[in-house]
C-alpha cells in the first residue's frame, strides 16, 4: 500500500472509531438521570461504598473519622447559562470513549496488525483484553479511590466558619474526569512498557536502574490527582509501583524473547555457512 492508501485506511479506522464513541454517547445522553444521580454524584453522597468501607475500618480500630457522620458540607452548583447543557453533553461523551474503548482498541489493532509477523500477530492477540481490562480497572480504582478520597478531602477542607463550599458543576466534573482518565491511563503502563521495549526504547536494567526516580514521579502524579494528604498519595503510590514492578517483569520476558528468537536466527545463519 501506498502512504496516501495508509492515510485513507487511517481515516476510516478512525471515523469507525468516533462512531462507535458517538452512539454510546447518545445512549448515555439519553440516561443522564442514571449517569449523573446514580454515577457522577455518587461520590458526595455519605452513602457510597468508598466511604462506608473507610468509615467500617475506622470504627473497627476505634478512631473517628470524617468518613463517617452526615452529608458533605458541600453543593454543586451551575453558574452559568449552558453549564448544565454543556456538562451533559461532555459527559455523555466521556462516558462513549470510556465504554467504546475496548472498540477502539481493536481498530487500532485492525491498523497496524497487517504490518506485523504472523508470529508478532500471535503474540500480541491478548493485546485488546489486557489493555482494556487495564483501562477499566484503573478506572475503576479512580472512581471508587482516587474520587471519593479527594472529594472528602476537599469537601471538608474550610480555612474559615463564615466559608461555604459551593463547588461548579464544570468544577466537580472536571476533577471527577481528571481522576478517573488519569488513573486508567496510567493503569496501561505494562502495556506501553510492553511496546517501548519491543522497540528496543527501554530495557529491564533501565526500568530497574531508574526505580528511584520512578518512585519520584509516581509520587508527583499522586500529588496532582489526589488531595494534599500523605495518606491518599500512599494509597495511590502502591497500585501503581506494583504496575511498574509488573512492567519491569514484562520487559524481562519480553527482551529475553527476543534474545532467544536472536539466538536461532544466529544459528540458522551458521548452519547454513558450515553447509
Amino acid at each position: 500500500m501506498s502512504f496516501l492508501d495508509h492515510l485513507e485506511e487511517l481515516r476510516w479506522h478512525l471515523i469507525r472509531s468516533v462512531v462507535a464513541v458517538v452512539l454510546v454517547a447518545i445512549v448515555a445522553f439519553l440516561f443522564k438521570d442514571f449517569v449523573f444521580d446514580k454515577i457522577l454524584f455518587g461520590p458526595k453522597e455519605r452513602s457510597f461504598i468508598t466511604y462506608r468501607f473507610f468509615c467500617d475500618v475506622a470504627n473497627f480500630f476505634g478512631t473517628t473519622s470524617n468518613f463517617c457522620g452526615g452529608e458533605l458540607p458541600f453543593r454543586v452548583q451551575s453558574r452559568t447559562v449552558a453549564g448544565q447543557f454543556s456538562a451533559h453533553m461532555w459527559t455523555s461523551i466521556l462516558t462513549g470513549f470510556i465504554l467504546a474503548f475496548p472498540y477502539i482498541l481493536h481498530q487500532f489493532w485492525s491498523f497496524i496488525s497487517p504490518g506485523l509477523y504472523e508470529k508478532e500477530r500471535a503474540t500480541a492477540r491478548g493485546f485488546i483484553f489486557v489493555a482494556s481490562f487495564l483501562f477499566f480497572l484503573g478506572v475503576v480504582f479512580g472512581y471508587y479511590l482516587v474520587t471519593p478520597l479527594s472529594i472528602n478531602f476537599l469537601g471538608n477542607y474550610s480555612v474559615s466558619d463564615q466559608i461555604h463550599n459551593d463547588f461548579d458543576l464544570s468544577s466537580y466534573i472536571g476533577l471527577l474526569r481528571a481522576s478517573v482518565l488519569a488513573t486508567g491511563i496510567m493503569f496501561e503502563l505494562p502495556i506501553i512498557i510492553y511496546f517501548l521495549t519491543k522497540v528496543g526504547i527501554v530495557t529491564p536494567k533501565i526500568l530497574a536502574k531508574n526505580r528511584k526516580i520512578a518512585l519520584v514521579i509516581v509520587l508527583s502524579i499522586a500529588a496532582i490527582i489526589t488531595p494534599p494528604d500523605i495518606i491518599s498519595q500512599i494509597i495511590v503510590s502502591i497500585p501503581i509501583l506494583l504496575l511498574y514492578e509488573v512492567s519491569i517483569f514484562i520487559s524481562k520476558l519480553v527482551t529475553k524473547a527476543q534474545m532467544k528468537k536472536e539466538a536461532e536466527y544466529q544459528s540458522e545463519i551458521d548452519l547454513k555457512d558450515e553447509q
